[in-house]
């Protein structure tokens, strides 16, 4: 595991914190983060101590703190596409992984892990898709976690369709590491 870095982008800070980018810098103009400013840019920086402080006054949970990587939870049935994303992942992106195979696992899980993404394969045991999609999105704690449908092959309309259901994105199967990181990435940078 890396060692934390001593000072922070404002990117880093709102992953860390679950936050969107703004909210961030909000916190950094208005004063209640300290930090400084790069000469000559507007880019913010947040020394790690500042950003301690911080999070312990507004009781922000530090569990975020300890790897400051991207946490993906990926809720997936089938134990071989599962292991593969867990894998993949975490070696060709540095993510932070963790794995669920029902829908009851996912919302456990997802209280103590707080993912910035979840990938949430579609067909997952124990609720469907839309309905544990309503519970997540029904929670305060997850306004910023960006949720990914995992779905078979699409037909023309389904991306649509899943996007109407409150899915931020779909990765449709068979699909390539590169594809899923790149859609993780775009959310994370949308939305967390």
């Amino acid at each position: 595991m890396a060692r934390p870095k001593d000072v922070l982008t404002t990117g880093e800070v709102a992953r860390i914190c679950n936050v969107a980018p703004r909210t961030v810098s909000k916190w950094f103009d208005s004063g209640k983060l300290r930090g400084y400013r790069i000469p000559g840019s507007k880019d913010r920086r947040i020394p790690l101590d500042q950003l301690l402080r911080f999070m312990r006054a507004h009781g922000i949970p530090l569990n975020g703190l300890d790897t400051g990587m991207t946490r993906v939870l990926v809720a997936e049935s089938d134990p071989d596409m599962a292991d593969l994303l867990s894998t993949a992942l975490s070696r060709e992106a540095n993510y932070q992984v963790q794995i669920v195979r029902s829908a009851f696992e996912a919302g456990a899980l997802a209280e103590s892990f707080k993912p910035h993404v979840m990938l949430f394969d579609v067909q997952l045991p124990g609720l469907a898709g839309r309905e544990a999609l309503r519970g997540i999105r029904g929670l305060p704690e997850f306004a910023q976690t960006r949720v990914i449908a995992l779905a078979g092959p699409l037909r023309p309309g389904d991306e649509e369709r899943f996007r109407q259901d409150g899915f931020d994105g779909v990765l449709a199967k068979p699909f390539e590491i590169s594809q899923a990181v790149r859609l993780i990435e775009g959310q994370v940078a949308a939305g967390v």
